[in-house]
């Protein structure tokens, strides 16, 4: 690797973070009642600071704060006195050894990138083009709760603006046809994303389906309805069924996107950095752009570092065209100072400073 002097990492730390939710998140693979993720800081030579985030979601990926921590720690030695501007050199060395912990790569890749843009002065979407620079519209996610309370939960955010509903299902199917109903006689002029996190069979997913196609309600897509190995079950609903089905779980690297295009098993591929990394959902974006693949793009519970740095590659690379980046909105308090991207109401506001443009509130000492 080079020696250039500016863009070398000369420090690097990773601290835990805490950020209690205004709600449980609860979905089909369990429960989390508060966001434990992870800071990071690099330090160029310059001084220039770049941050990221490490969300695990131990339903989803094994992955805990604990273990998280553990890890990035274990490697931020062989960090120090690499160049930031060899960011794809530096991915690749932490490939192995990351393997399991996706959402550590991502974290520490987006650190680099983000020391990167702030010391050559221009925005983290940029980087990768800026192909589609503009506001957005997201989501907001409504997590598995009784029929009453989950109409309770949505008429609050439908009074903020927001008419993309993302509900969490897949837990009793009796339960989720009736909350549907329900949902769908609540509201006139809404979009429903119904993601079960594989909690079905493929007999229930065919039924759910079924109700999906009766609703009033344009229904965008129905996510990841069974278990991310059954491949073949999944292009079953998605040969039989009207309703486009996104594959998230059953792709967490591009090797999943690939069998997933070549076996139609979904009509959509739904990205998550911190599930895949921030690099190999890069490459997943450019297969999917190359096989006419449409994607939509979420997170875990992730704070406005994670969320900014998905929501640049909406904004550079293009092509990506639902969006799901919701979870700060779901957050008691922002432990990030003012900068970065915004949002308005529903919308999602593109920021211009360097980098993610964005510093915690709360930092370790140098």
């Amino acid at each position: 690797m080079s020696k250039t002097t500016k863009t070398r990492i000369k420090n690097i730390q990773v601290w835990p973070v805490n950020i209690s939710i205004t709600e449980p998140f609860t979905i089909s693979k369990g429960e989390m009642k508060m966001a434990e993720n992870i800071f990071v800081r690099i330090t160029l030579t310059t001084g220039t600071h770049g941050y990221g985030e490490i969300a695990p979601f131990p339903a989803l990926t094994n992955e805990t704060q604990d273990n998280c921590l553990a890890m990035a720690k274990s490697l931020l030695s062989e960090l120090v006195g690499l160049d930031v501007l060899e960011y794809r050199a530096i991915s690749a060395q932490f490939e192995t050894p990351l393997a399991l912990y996706p959402s550590v790569r991502c974290g520490l890749e987006t650190a680099v990138l983000d020391a990167l843009c702030r010391e050559i002065g221009i925005p983290l979407w940029a980087l990768w083009g800026g192909a589609a620079v503009k506001e957005y519209e997201t989501d907001i996610t409504i997590p598995i709760r009784t029929v009453s309370e989950t109409l309770t939960i949505a008429r609050d955010w439908y009074q903020q603006g927001f008419r993309i509903f993302k509900l969490k299902v897949g837990e009793k199917i009796e339960d989720d046809i009736e909350t549907l109903s329900a949902f769908d006689n609540a509201f006139d002029d809404i979009s429903l994303i119904v993601d079960a996190n594989q909690g079905y069979s493929v007999k229930e997913a065919r039924l759910v389906a079924q109700k999906l196609e009766s609703l009033h309600a344009r229904i965008i897509t129905f996510e990841q309805p069974v278990d991310r190995h059954d491949i073949a079950g999944m292009a079953d609903i998605t040969k039989q069924t009207s309703i486009p089905i996104a594959a998230d779980e059953s792709v967490f690297t591009v090797e999943d996107a690939r069998r997933v295009i070549k076996e139609r098993a979904a009509n959509l591929i739904n990205l998550k950095i911190t599930k895949s990394g921030l690099f190999p959902t890069v490459d997943i974006v450019t297969l999917c752009h190359a096989n006419n693949m449409p994607l939509m793009i979420g997170g875990m519970l992730e704070t406005r570092i994670a969320m900014g740095c998905s929501f640049s590659l909406v904004l550079g690379l293009g092509g990506i065209t639902i969006l799901d980046l919701d979870t700060p909105l779901l957050m008691a308090d922002d432990p990030l100072q003012l900068g970065g991207y915004s949002y308005k109401g529903s919308r999602l506001v593109p920021w211009r400073s360097a980098g993610l443009g964005l510093v915690p509130r709360e930092e370790p000492e140098n």
